[in-house]
C-alpha cells in the first residue's frame, strides 16, 4: 500500500495564518508537528510503504525539510508548476508507479487534516484494503454527525452485509442546510472526506474511460518531466493544458465501482477557523486562545496571536488572528467566506495572500523588518554550510551587516570573510553571493535600498539548489 500525500492546497480559508507560499499544511495548527508531517508519521506500521509526496513546485524545500524533520525519506517526490486539482495529482503518482512495473495499491491522503484515533484509522485502511484487493474503488466516509454545509455528502446504499461498507448511490455537493439536515436524521450519508484507496492499473482505467484528454496529458506531462534523486518536475508546458478537476468529479462520480468505508477517528479538514476550534481544547468560557492573549467577559472564542499582546473584551462566538503583517477579525459562522476574502486581496495586488514576514528559502530565510518606498530591511538567516545564489540586481544596492556568525561575501572579484558586527556595501550591478562557511546560523541585516526592490528584480548567474525562478536568492 503506497500512500499518495497530495499537499498542493493553498488552505485561504486560514488565512492570515495560512499563506499561498506557505500554506496550512506546513502549519502547526493541531498537535505536534506540522498537518504534512503528522499525515505521514500516523503511518508508520507494517503494510505501508514509502510515501510519494505531490505538490507544487514552489513548496519543494519546505517539504524536503519537514520530511527530514521526522525522518521520513518519499520515494519520489513530484513537482507540479501549478495545481491542476487532485485527479490529474493522482494519476501522475499512479503513471510513475505503472511504468517501474508496480501496480499497487494507491492510499490516497490530504496532506492537511488531522486524525485523533489513529488505530480506527488503521482497522478502516484494513476493511479498505479487502474491498480495493477485489478491483473497487474505496473512499473513507465521515458519519454525518451534524449539519454541515461545507462538505460534501455521500449516500450509502446496499452494504456487504456486514455493515462495514457501503456501495456508493451518489454524491451530493455541499447541501443547503435544511437538506443537510435532513442526511443527518436520515443515517444513510456520509461526509466526503477526500481519502480513497485503490489500485493504481484500477483508478488509470477509469480515468481514461471517463478523462480521456486529462490521462493523455498525464501520461505526455510525465514523460517529458525531468527528475533527479527521486524528485520530479512535471513538465510545464504540457501539463498546462491538463483539466483542472478533483477526484470526485473525473472519477468516483462516475464509476460504478466506487464503496465508502466508514471512518469514525476524529477526522477533520481543518478548512476553516470554526473547525480548528473544534478540534483544540477549550476554556471555562468555551474560548480557544493561542499565543500573548488576554480575554473577559468573552465565550466561544477562537483567537491566534503570533507577534503581540491581543486582547478581547465583552466579544462572543468571533475569531480573531493576528500575525506580523496582518489581522482578520470574523464571527465564527461567517469563516467559510474568508477565502472570498483572500480573493478580495488578491484583486488589488496584496502581498499579504502570498507570503508572511518571515519567508522560507533553502539556505535558511529571512524576515522583512520594515519596508519604505525605496528602502526595505531584512533579518536574513543563513543555514551552517548553506549559500545564496550567484546573483546581480538591476535597481537596488544593498548593505550587510552581521548579527552573529561568520558570513563569506562574494562581490565581483572579491571574495572575503566577515564576522560580528562587521559591514560591507553590495553596488548596484554588482555580481555578488552570501555564504555560511561556519557550523552555527548565521544572521545579518540586510538594508535594501533603490528604484525598485521587488523580489523579481535578481538575475540568477548560479544557483547549487537548482532554482531558475526570480525570487529572493
Amino acid at each position: 500500500m503506497i500512500p499518495v500525500i497530495l499537499s498542493g492546497g493553498s488552505g485561504s480559508r486560514l488565512w492570515p495564518l495560512s499563506r499561498k507560499l506557505f500554506p496550512k499544511q506546513f502549519l502547526s495548527l493541531a498537535g505536534e508537528g506540522s498537518l504534512f508531517q503528522q499525515t505521514l508519521k500516523r503511518l508508520a506500521f507494517d503494510g505501508i510503504g514509502k510515501p510519494i509526496v505531490v505538490c507544487n513546485q514552489e513548496h519543494r524545500f519546505i517539504v524536503a525539510e519537514q520530511l527530514a524533520a521526522i525522518g521520513c525519506t518519499p520515494q519520489a517526490t513530484l513537482l507540479e508548476p501549478f495545481g491542476r486539482n487532485t485527479a490529474p495529482a493522482v494519476a501522475l503518482a499512479a503513471l510513475k508507479l505503472i511504468a517501474e512495473g508496480r501496480d499497487e495499491l494507491l492510499l490516497v491522503l490530504p496532506a492537511d487534516h488531522v486524525i485523533s484515533d489513529v488505530e480506527a484509522l488503521r482497522e478502516s485502511m484494513a476493511l479498505a484494503q479487502e474491498q480495493a484487493l477485489r478491483g473497487d474503488m474505496v473512499l473513507f466516509g465521515i458519519p454525518a454527525v451534524r449539519a454541515e454545509t461545507g462538505f460534501g455528502y455521500i449516500k450509502a446504499a446496499q452494504g456487504d452485509g456486514t455493515a462495514r461498507l457501503f456501495k456508493v448511490e451518489q454524491f451530493i455537493e455541499k447541501p443547503d442546510l435544511a437538506t443537510a439536515s435532513d442526511f443527518v436524521q436520515s443515517g444513510d450519508y456520509f461526509w466526503n472526506s477526500g481519502m480513497f484507496l485503490f489500485r493504481a492499473s484500477r483508478y488509470l482505467e477509469e480515468l481514461r474511460n471517463h478523462e480521456p484528454d486529462m490521462y493523455d496529458n498525464c501520461v505526455l506531462a510525465l514523460e517529458r518531466s525531468r527528475g533527479i534523486d527521486g524528485v520530479v518536475n512535471i513538465d510545464r508546458a504540457t501539463f498546462e493544458c491538463c483539466p483542472d478537476k478533483s477526484i470526485d468529479y473525473a472519477v468516483m462520480e462516475r464509476t460504478q465501482r466506487a464503496w465508502v468505508v466508514p471512518l469514525s477517528a476524529g477526522w477533520s479538514d481543518v478548512g476553516c477557523w470554526s473547525a480548528l476550534w473544534d478540534v483544540h481544547d477549550k476554556d471555562i468560557d468555551g474560548n480557544v486562545l493561542k499565543g500573548d492573549v488576554v480575554s473577559h467577559n468573552s465565550r466561544n472564542c477562537f483567537v491566534h496571536g503570533s507577534s503581540k499582546l491581543v486582547t478581547l473584551l465583552g466579544m462572543d462566538d468571533v475569531v480573531v488572528v493576528e500575525t506580523k503583517d496582518a489581522i482578520m477579525v470574523a464571527h465564527r459562522d461567517a469563516v467559510q467566506d474568508v477565502k472570498k476574502l483572500v480573493n478580495v486581496l488578491d484583486a488589488q495586488g496584496r502581498s499579504e495572500t502570498q507570503s508572511h514576514c518571515a519567508v522560507y528559502r533553502p539556505w535558511g530565510g529571512y524576515d522583512s523588518v520594515d519596508v519604505g518606498s525605496r528602502h526595505q530591511v531584512k533579518h536574513i538567516t543563513v543555514k551552517p554550510g548553506a549559500q545564496l545564489s550567484l546573483q546581480m540586481h538591476h535597481h537596488r544596492a544593498e548593505h550587510w551587516i552581521v548579527v552573529s556568525g561568520t558570513a563569506q561575501v562574494t562581490c565581483n572579484e572579491k571574495v572575503f570573510l566577515l564576522t560580528e558586527n562587521q559591514s560591507t556595501y553590495i553596488p548596484i550591478a554588482s555580481v555578488h553571493r552570501l555564504a555560511n562557511p561556519g557550523k552555527i546560523p548565521l544572521e545579518i541585516i540586510e538594508v535594501q535600498s533603490g528604484s525598485y526592490l521587488g523580489e523579481d528584480d535578481i538575475e540568477r548567474l548560479e544557483d547549487v539548489y537548482g532554482r531558475s525562478q526570480p525570487v529572493k536568492s
